[in-house]
């Protein structure tokens, strides 16, 4: 199970990682073209989403790298899930129907809290 839920933790780390930096470091005008929604949120909102996403996937990485605190992956991984049920929610309320990148996060997350159980 170790493997498993490293298997699926370090693309899901990676990708929260990418897009977290970018939510925190990039302009509105340079997010747009990938996220649409952008202009949907206050700036300081977009920004506290990114640190969420870097700190989400720190949480998955660190603790059972260390061995410190391993339920803090369990934690990273079920605010992810709930990340992502709020992201659809703001996909879909925005007439946005382009989800599957949010269902296959979800879905990820939700195996990875799973997977976590036996760290």
């Amino acid at each position: 199970m170790n493997i498993a839920y490293w298997i699926l933790a370090t693309p899901l780390a990676l990708f929260y990682l990418y897009a977290g930096t970018l939510k925190v470091i990039r302009s509105r005008d340079q997010l747009r073209p990938m996220m649409a929604w952008v202009d949907r949120l206050p700036l300081p909102a977009l920004r506290a989403l990114g640190t969420v996403e870097v700190l989400g996937a720190t949480g998955l990485v660190l603790p059972p790298l260390t061995g410190i605190a391993a339920p803090l992956a369990l934690a990273a991984a079920g605010g992810l899930v709930l990340l992502q049920a709020g992201a659809i929610a703001v996909h879909l309320t925005g007439g946005d129907r382009r989800i599957a990148l949010n269902a296959g996060l979800i879905t990820t997350a939700a195996v990875t809290i799973w997977l976590a159980t036996g760290l």
